[in-house]
């Protein structure tokens, strides 16, 4: 069996990698952040497992993260992408909307993208994700290229962290002032 900080953990989720990533931040006093659960509504539950074998969406899940680190709110949620563009019809605008309502509360909101085929994450910074997201709405393309995207904001898994995050919110931090 492959340990927590091998590659041998390619083939989990995004979410397993970050949730990994934040159980290590937790350990280390560095950050609190709790997965969201999407709310669901039970149709049908088997009696003998008691496992819900059918159920609806409630509402539309705002992020798949949030918490605070070192004393700062941050939302953020995770995508993941196959190609060097990425669609922005993968973002849904009940999710903005959230992080904009987040960052006008003083939070820092953000989504974390993984180019699987580059194997290298991105922090989209709330401000970021806002242009791309104005000028498809006002006709322009539909997606951005990475060589849109500030370099700075690209990172890799490295030893004992597989999604190593805070770093890019270190410099989302100082990029605000």
């Amino acid at each position: 069996m492959a340990t927590w900080n091998s590659r041998g953990l390619r083939g989990s989720t995004l979410e397993d990698l970050i949730n990994t990533t934040n159980e290590i931040y937790l350990s280390n006093h560095l950050a609190l952040i709790q997965k969201v659960p999407t709310p669901i509504t039970p149709i049908n539950i088997d009696k003998q497992t008691r496992h819900i074998t059918l159920a609806y969406f409630d509402k539309k899940s705002t992020v798949d993260y949030i918490g605070v680190v070192q004393g700062i709110p941050v939302c953020f949620d995770a995508k993941e992408c196959t190609k060097e563009s990425f669609p922005l019809q993968n973002i849904h605008e009940h999710q903005m909307d959230f992080m904009e309502e987040f960052e006008r509360q003083d939070g820092i909101a953000f989504f974390l993208i993984y180019y699987a085929k580059m194997d290298r994450y991105y922090y989209l910074r709330y401000a970021e994700a806002k242009k791309f997201w104005e000028r498809a709405k006002n006709g322009g393309r539909k997606s951005f290229r990475m060589e849109e995207l500030d370099e700075r904001y690209f990172f890799t898994e490295r030893p004992g962290l597989l999604v190593p995050y805070l770093d890019a919110v270190q410099l989302d931090l100082n990029d605000r002032g």
